[in-house]
């Protein structure tokens, strides 16, 4: 097993090295002055030149791009000083003259508008992304496996054409028109009747400064995000329960007089949760980055709004780092996944 999790842990550094790389070469054609949004347009040239200097764009692109991963790299090289310590906030690990071996969070630079360092503007995004993301996902997974389990006991009745109706309609609605539709509908034109909101953060204060979360803020764009998820993992489940009802072990199961409930937890729902677990997980990652068009339209300040707000900025320190965030995060879970499937399935090597 051990060797099994460091495989996939050296396709994920590979995935995340091929990553960083288009990021680093598609922001660094286009046709932008960092040092010019970092100071404003009548910067005089000497303080441009430091600019420069500072981040390195005075030399090759080649250069610059070893700078870039040294920087973002947990295991660096960098200046044995207070200085750089206090830049990168790292652990020295191996001094060797002027400069030392460490260890660090990855230093995702700082933004041209703000001056904030990207972690930081990140870090207080991050919150409102990944509940929105975990809510839609809890909803889609438990009502898709539900739906998905209904269908399959009651096949070809008028719930199962229901359900499967509802589904298709589910996955041919994306999840910005249903954020659109929903956000208009039942924070706009019903609003009285909801008490919904048409935007509004997932957090909010109370009358004593505490801050809260708002679940009337996170019931719509929780809804858009989710009803895709939910056909897809509906039909799944559905086409996944029927085919090991009909397995022979199933049979001989309901032969012996074993009660149908427990032949149906027992025996056919976790050999049908297999294919589910890597589509929910697969979606879960997925809907981190599909929640840039939800957060956007609902006001969400989360990781897509920050990420859309700093790309018309060309703030793209901020862009950058949403990017390697969401990979990032694609990674993981896959390799969660990897580790999960074998787990459920023992007929899967994990050599």
């Amino acid at each position: 097993m051990i060797q099994f999790i460091l495989k996939r842990l050296g396709y994920g550094i590979l995935v995340m090295v091929g990553v960083v790389t288009v990021v680093f070469t598609l922001f660094n054609i286009l046709p932008v002055d960092p040092a010019r949004l970092t100071l404003g347009q009548r910067a005089d040239v000497e303080s441009v030149e430091a600019i420069n200097k500072e981040l390195g764009l005075d030399k090759p692109m080649p250069v610059q791009f070893a700078m870039y991963l040294n920087d973002i790299s947990p295991i660096a090289i960098h200046e044995n000083n207070l200085e750089a310590k206090e830049k990168y906030k790292y652990l020295k690990l191996i001094p060797f003259g002027k400069e030392a071996l460490v260890l660090k969070a990855p230093y995702l630079r700082r933004s041209y508008q703000t001056k904030r360092p990207v972690s930081e503007v990140l870090g207080e995004a991050m919150p409102q992304t990944i509940i929105l993301a975990v809510a839609s996902m809890l909803i889609a997974t438990f009502l898709g496996i539900l739906f998905g389990i209904i269908a399959a006991i009651r096949q070809h009745s008028w719930l199962d054409s229901f359900l499967m109706a509802f589904s298709q309609l589910g996955i041919s609605i994306p999840s910005y028109l249903s954020a659109i539709l929903l956000s208009h509908f039942f924070g706009n034109v019903l609003a009285d009747i909801t008490g919904l909101n048409q935007t509004g953060g997932l957090f909010e204060m109370d009358d004593f400064g505490n801050r809260f979360l708002s679940i009337k803020n996170l019931i719509l764009p929780t809804i858009a995000l989710g009803t895709r998820p939910i056909g897809i993992i509906f039909q799944l489940t559905r086409t996944s329960m029927l085919e090991v009802l009909n397995q022979d072990y199933i049979r001989t199961a309901k032969a012996k007089g074993l009660a149908f409930g427990k032949i149906l937890y027992k025996h056919a729902l976790r050999n049908a949760l297999n294919p589910v677990v890597t589509t929910v997980s697969g979606w879960f990652a997925a809907l981190l980055a599909g929640a840039f068009f939800v957060e956007y339209q609902f006001g969400i300040r989360g990781l897509g709004l920050e990420a859309v707000d700093s790309l018309l900025k060309f703030d793209f320190p901020i862009t950058m780092g949403a990017v390697l965030y969401t990979a990032f995060i694609f990674v993981i879970i896959n390799i969660l996944v990897d580790i999960l499937y074998a787990v459920l399935d023992p007929r899967i090597s994990v050599k």
